[in-house]
């Protein structure tokens, strides 16, 4: 077994309504706050948030602006989006926001970057999908120059802007970029300072990170480069039964599946089908269920095929829970972040 470095982050916060608890969308907001002081005094590593636009749920859209709020609630827990949609944005801007969020979180940001899918949100931000690539490409060429203290130099010509604020780390928030194909785990690995998995296995873990690795090498790149995992976690002290689990776990994998055909839907909120036994069992092989011990033992299996280090995610907020069993499954995953450091 390889020595283990392993961190233990807290997500992804969506701000999602549900049916079955449909508060609105302020009380989410203001619990996702209480959960990042909670992550934090629960001694969990980072928290994370992502990002989706035009969704009945209310999917969170504005991930620093909300981290920037996270920060003013607390002081040392890292920050991170999971995942922010690069192409989306002007990069400038961006980086602006960036920098900013870094200065006010005393430099806890991370900056988890992904490319984005659906069509509808390309169409309303008036991006085409097949830009999306270079789009995230100059970002991270952008931010290295400006996080430097050097003029911008835009590819258009227009400008040779410096960017102020600089942030408070030293060369800026890492950038990440999750992916899950084989070129974009490569691109990870040649312009990123880390890369971001999912829905994988320990296998399938080992062998992405190793498409990383080589891409870093490649290009002759000596700066540390960092692993990250996000799997739907759920965690109870007294255990918890994929049967009790499948239910929170489905509404989310769900969800993508229903934000990609429902354009312009402002109808009351849906609930998902039933879900087969061959979709249960694809969720179950990448998910993480059970009491304190059982989660850490398997995200040490998970960090033996990442090579030792890895920084996990347990994507343990469904929008089907109760803000109480929220705060439970919180209180195990401190639990689990002790375990993980003996």
């Amino acid at each position: 077994m390889a020595t283990q470095r392993i961190q233990l982050g807290y997500g992804l916060i969506t701000c999602q309504r549900h049916p079955d608890n449909d508060n609105g969308w302020a009380p989410l907001y203001a619990e996702a706050l209480d959960l990042a002081s909670a992550a934090e005094a629960a001694g969990l590593d980072s928290v994370w948030v992502s990002e989706h636009h035009f969704v009945d749920d209310g999917h969170a859209p504005s991930l620093l602006v909300l981290l920037a709020a996270m920060a003013a609630r607390t002081s040392t827990i890292r920050l991170g989006t999971a995942l922010l949609l690069a192409p989306f944005y002007d990069p400038l801007r961006l980086i602006e926001d960036a920098a900013t969020v870094d200065q006010i979180s005393g430099g806890r940001l991370t900056l988890g970057l992904g490319l984005g899918w659906r069509d509808e949100e390309f169409e309303a931000f008036g991006v085409k999908q097949s830009e999306r690539v270079r789009r995230l490409v100059e970002m991270i060429a952008y931010a290295r120059q400006a996080w430097s203290g050097s003029p911008v130099e835009l590819l258009d010509g227009r400008a040779r802007p410096v960017v102020t604020p600089g942030p408070n780390q030293e060369a800026g928030p890492p950038l990440w970029i999750g992916a899950l194909v084989e070129p974009a785990v490569r691109r990870a690995g040649k312009i990123a300072d880390g890369f971001m998995a999912t829905d994988a296995s320990p296998t399938d873990l080992a062998e992405q990170i190793g498409w990383a690795r080589e891409e870093h090498a490649r290009a002759g790149r000596t700066t540390p480069f960092s692993v990250a995992l996000h799997l739907p976690t759920l965690c109870h002290r007294d255990g918890v039964s994929w049967d009790d689990a499948v239910d929170h776990v489905r509404y989310p994998d769900w969800k993508y599946e229903d934000m990609y055909d429902a354009r312009s839907y402002a109808g009351p909120l849906r609930r998902p089908p039933e879900h087969d036994e061959s979709a249960s069992a694809r969720m179950r092989e990448t998910s993480i269920v059970g009491s304190p011990r059982e989660v850490a033992d398997r995200i040490r299996e998970y960090a033996d095929a990442a090579g030792g280090d890895l920084h996990m995610i347990a994507r343990s907020y469904f929008p089907s829970m109760t803000p109480e069993l929220r705060s439970q499954s919180l209180e195990a995953l401190g639990d689990v972040a002790r375990l993980l450091r003996e």
